[in-house]
């Protein structure tokens, strides 16, 4: 049976990648190692910026320092094809710079007018352009004197009409430096770039470790801390950065975990304490019935056992109701009148030592769980029960957003330095202790846990004489 998913549940969502950022395809092909992550993304992301560099230069600059040459060779056979036109031609011609040749023809081949460098050359005698006022353009290699060698030269030639007829003009520049140049380009792109990419690629391995380095000596101290020893503490590196701010967070996190070791601890020792005694007198009583059948009042023991049980049977609810509470535990909730729990829980105890008067409510609703939340005001009025001297009050009322219940009763009071105390698990106070040793100091912090689980809270207000409680969780609009 094919099980089907909701659009908006966990298991429909896509896969996620290392990071959350990438594919999972190509999270896949990275490397495990952070450092050797970075190195690689660093030199990946400047090898394309090389590359495409690289491609940019070899496609334009080439071309660019021939456009310069052809440009420059075109400009002098130009000013010198205006002057053939014009019939000015001067016997010696000055060739402009980086333009090594340059003279006129006849039609016949006489060197009308030349430039003092430019060689006999049966090559550039013979390269004439078919068309009148066209310039035509090739490459040869040229030598300016028989003993030089030979380079590659720009020869450039146009026709025009002059008083003498047909002149031909020819100019020649050099490509060394052009050769030169890309020769240069070439050993920057093709040995360069890879050698760059190297460095980069080491560059980036030694920062990244050694900014990495605090990270492992946090490691390596995180790994000597045990469970039985949490008071250790990482060395904060001095440098400010995120690291810093990593090992600050960690002994951060380091003293929560002692805080919790430690009341743990204190919370085990504490329930092994309370649930001893009561098992203590429920075994004493048994032993000496049992020893002394004949002189027992069973009816009594049974009663005093019974009266044991549900000692123990009330530390267990609560210490598993703190339990839940601690791990968040979902509760089932719907919506709860407290006006209505409040009588009902009243109206049970009538009859009691001491009277519990309920000042006139109106509807008080709540989104809770009815459970916790009978608890709660069974736990403060069993504590007011336990300290007031003659009367009890407890008052529901809504105020803005929030239902304020409160249970006041006319005892001894709570200092103002004990306030909080009273929260605290296990925690009994000696006017607590001299008037009922049957407490188990759980009521009350069992209280807190359950408002503040239900988005509320729960303190001890000013008041005199006795002490008041005052339970303060979100009106339910409904």
């Amino acid at each position: 049976m094919t099980r089907r998913l909701h659009p908006g549940s966990a298991a429909a969502l896509p896969p996620r990648s290392i990071g959350g950022f990438l594919p999972r395809s190509i999270g896949a092909l990275l490397p495990r190692s952070i450092r050797a992550r970075m190195t690689t993304a660093a030199t990946l992301v400047a090898a394309a910026v090389f590359l495409g560099a690289s491609a940019l230069t070899l496609a334009t600059v080439p071309e660019n320092l021939h456009g310069a040459v052809h440009t420059r060779v075109e400009l002098a056979i130009r000013r010198v094809a205006s002057d053939a036109r014009t019939g000015t031609l001067p016997a010696e011609l000055r060739t402009p710079a980086r333009v090594q040749l340059l003279r006129a023809l006849s039609q016949t081949g006489e060197v009308l007018a030349s430039s003092t460098a430019f060689p006999q050359d049966a090559r550039v005698d013979a390269f004439r352009p078919k068309r009148p006022e066209s310039v035509e353009t090739t490459e040869l290699d040229l030598a300016r004197h028989p003993e030089e060698p030979r380079s590659r030269h720009l020869l450039m030639a146009i026709t025009v009409r002059s008083p003498r007829g047909p002149v031909t003009v020819q100019a020649a520049s050099s490509l060394a430096d052009v050769d030169r140049a890309l020769m240069w380009i070439h050993l920057m792109v093709f040995v360069g770039t890879p050698l760059i990419l190297v460095i980069v690629a080491v560059l980036t391995w030694a920062a990244v470790s050694f900014a990495l380095r605090p990270v492992g000596r946090v490691r390596a101290e995180l790994a000597e801390i045990t469970g039985q020893d949490l008071s250790r503490r990482v060395s904060v590196p001095p440098t400010g950065d995120e690291i810093a701010d990593l090992a600050d967070t960690t002994n951060h996190t380091l003293d929560r975990l002692e805080r919790s070791a430690e009341t743990q601890r204190r919370f085990v020792a504490d329930a092994s304490h309370e649930l001893r005694s009561p098992i203590s007198a429920l075994r004493a009583q048994l032993e000496v019935a049992n020893d002394y059948p004949d002189e027992t009042d069973w009816p009594a023991t049974g009663a005093r056992a019974l009266a044991a049980a549900d000692r123990l049977t009330g530390i267990i609810d609560e210490l598993l109701m703190l339990a839940k509470l601690d791990a968040g535990a979902v509760t089932q909730r719907r919506v709860v009148d407290l006006c209505r729990v409040a009588e009902e829980q009243i109206s049970r105890r009538a009859g009691g030592r001491v009277p519990i008067h309920l000042h006139a409510c109106a509807s008080a609703p709540v989104f809770g769980s009815p459970v916790q939340l009978d608890r709660l005001l069974t736990n403060l009025l069993d504590n007011a029960a336990r300290h007031a001297a003659s009367r009890i009050d407890v008052g529901v009322t809504v105020r803005g957003d929030s239902v304020v219940v409160t249970v006041t009763d006319d005892g001894d009071g709570i200092a103002p330095e004990d306030r909080e105390r009273v929260f605290e698990r296990f925690t009994r106070l000696e006017s607590a202790r001299a008037k009922d040793k049957g407490g188990s100091g759980l009521g009350l912090p069992l209280s807190r846990e359950i408002a503040t689980a239900h988005g509320g809270s729960l303190m001890v207000a000013d008041h005199g004489p006795g002490a008041r409680f005052v339970a303060v969780l979100p009106l339910h609009r409904g």
